[in-house]
């Protein structure tokens, strides 16, 4: 039987979901989330390797690779030689995609924003918290147990 902080966090991960979706389609945007998925990747735990930014977005190498190459003809990431291995190559996001990424978390803000305009002082301060303790418990650096 599921415990009540559970519970909460399976409402918290359900209704992120629903305000990014509402957020994406608010804004009429038709790039695909696995752009910014991957960008976001890459900025919160570096460059990484093909095969294993295909693990951290949940997409097959193949899949990764066609998006490594869209994104790197966009100029959004770019190859870097792996060092330890000659035949490897690890994946960068860039200052452009860096630049796409924070723009496009700026719209998605300003597409919600009307949606949270009535909230009270008390419900921001509480959003506030909700989002260090995210933080904190989502960083890349803490280990899933």
């Amino acid at each position: 039987m599921p415990t009540n902080s559970t519970r909460l966090i399976e409402d918290l991960i359900v209704s992120a979901h629903r305000l990014t979706r509402v957020a994406a389609q608010l804004t009429g945007s038709t790039t695909p989330a696995s752009v910014w998925r991957t960008l976001s990747i890459l900025t919160t735990d570096g460059s990484l390797r093909v095969g294993d930014l295909a693990r951290a977005s949940r997409v097959t190498q193949p899949t990764m690779t066609k998006l490594v190459q869209h994104l790197a003809e966009e100029e959004y990431v770019y190859r870097i030689a792996e060092v330890e291995d000659s035949r490897a190559w690890l994946i960068a996001i860039s200052p452009k995609g860096t630049t796409a990424l924070e723009d496009w978390r700026k719209q998605l803000a300003e597409a919600l924003t009307p949606m949270f305009s009535d909230l009270t002082d008390d419900e921001t301060t509480i959003l506030e918290k909700a989002v260090a303790i995210l933080q904190v418990h989502t960083s890349t650096k803490r280990k899933a147990a």
